[in-house]
């Protein structure tokens, strides 16, 4: 007996993010489908691996049909790494995280007060040279809180201390700043369409700041949370003195705090603020194949409070609720309950820990557990 509503079968949509650690959003998809058909072999599925502009943003774009990019650019503790970015035609999505992420650090290793975002500069202009006028830019895990200095650097900004060298590497190097000058960043800026993809809408500083909600995630001390707050505050007042008082309006704004501070650079270069999820479906193109799916099945590794707060699965759900769509999640964990399940537009989740509740075994297992519930979907809802 079938648990769903979906009577006819016309074709399943495929809309997951990553399940960060075990599976690429790709790789999602790959398994769903596979498990999807093990139950309903000749059923149509389309797939559309989804990002909230954090990592894995790249990855979605070129599954959608974009041209993959690579360059080497400064990593976040100053050495050379290839990164990503996507370009379809005049339109690039680049991804902090790929030049300036917390997975480019070594296992175990933080640099919360000197990680630069100095290769996300070069990455932006990467994009540039490729002839980019529209340019979404992902923020999101990144190992830096430097408020998008070292972005703004690579990019032609000049940051100065007291003895007029410039300020070293990092958020906490900026306590030392005593001039600033945006007069010789890329003019080519000023001709671009410019927009800041990110999942969260912190302000720069303060107790909803970037330094105190996200600088633990990179290894900060509570004293070094207060010097990235101090220092970052510092920096506003610096930069008010030099472009006005737009300095310190874009810093209260929402997504300034996006990344370490890189929101805040990225709105001072003329960027506007669009929630991630929201974005990225326009740029992967979602409305047309939502048109033409039947059931939508979305997903992540954790569905839990986060998730209602702007991750790919809320906004898919939420997309997908307002077209009429049915939606069922799949997920590592689960912690919503039905009800925030429904409110959120998602019919029933199917976490893996259903099957293997042990996390240090389910995560390696991730793939062939995935396909396991993927049947158990298409026996609810399709058979």
């Amino acid at each position: 007996m079938t648990d769903g509503a979906v009577t006819e079968v016309a074709r399943v949509l495929v809309a997951a993010d990553k399940f960060k650690g075990s599976l690429t959003a790709v790789q999602v998809a790959e398994r769903v489908t596979a498990g999807l058909r093990r139950v309903v072999p000749e059923l149509e599925v389309e797939t559309l691996p989804v990002a909230d502009g954090g990592d894995g943003t790249v990855a979605a774009a070129v599954a959608a049909g974009f041209d993959r990019r690579e360059v080497t650019v400064t990593g976040p503790v100053g050495e050379p790494v290839t990164a990503a970015f996507a370009l379809r035609g005049t339109t690039a999505v680049v991804e902090m995280a790929e030049a300036s992420g917390l997975q480019l650090l070594p296992p175990g290793v933080f640099a919360p007060l000197t990680a630069t975002t100095y290769g996300s500069g070069e990455l932006l202009r990467a994009a540039l040279d490729a002839g980019a006028t529209t340019i979404v830019f992902g923020v999101g895990g990144s190992a830096t809180t430097d408020g998008g200095a070292g972005m703004l650097a690579a990019l032609g900004a000049v940051f100065l201390d007291a003895d007029g060298d410039p300020v070293g590497p990092g958020g906490g190097a900026l306590a030392d700043l005593a001039s600033a000058d945006l007069s010789g960043v890329d003019p080519r800026f000023a001709g671009v369409e410019f927009v800041l993809a990110s999942d969260v809408d912190n302000p720069l500083t303060g107790p909803k700041g970037c330094a105190a909600v996200y600088g633990p995630q990179k290894g900060a001390t509570p004293e070094d949370v207060e010097t990235l707050d101090t220092a970052l505050a510092h920096y506003a007042r610096v930069l008010e003195k030099a472009i006005g008082p737009k300095a310190a309006e874009l810093a209260a704004s929402p997504g300034a705090g996006g990344a370490g501070g890189i929101g805040y650079g990225a709105l001072l270069l003329g960027a506007s603020f669009r929630p991630g999820i929201e974005l990225m479906l326009d740029v992967l193109g979602f409305a047309p194949a939502l048109e033409r799916a039947t059931l939508v099945i979305t997903g992540e590794g954790s569905l839990d409070e986060q998730t209602l707060h702007g991750k790919a699965p809320a906004g898919v759900a939420a997309a997908a609720r307002a077209a009429g769509k049915e939606v069922v999640a799949v997920c590592g964990r689960l912690a919503l309950t039905p009800v925030a399940l429904g409110t959120a537009g998602i019919r029933r989740a199917y976490p893996l820990t259903d099957l293997e509740p042990d996390p240090a075994k389910s995560i390696p297992n991730a793939g062939p557990l995935l396909e396991q519930v993927s049947a158990n979907i298409a026996r609810d809802f399709l058979a």
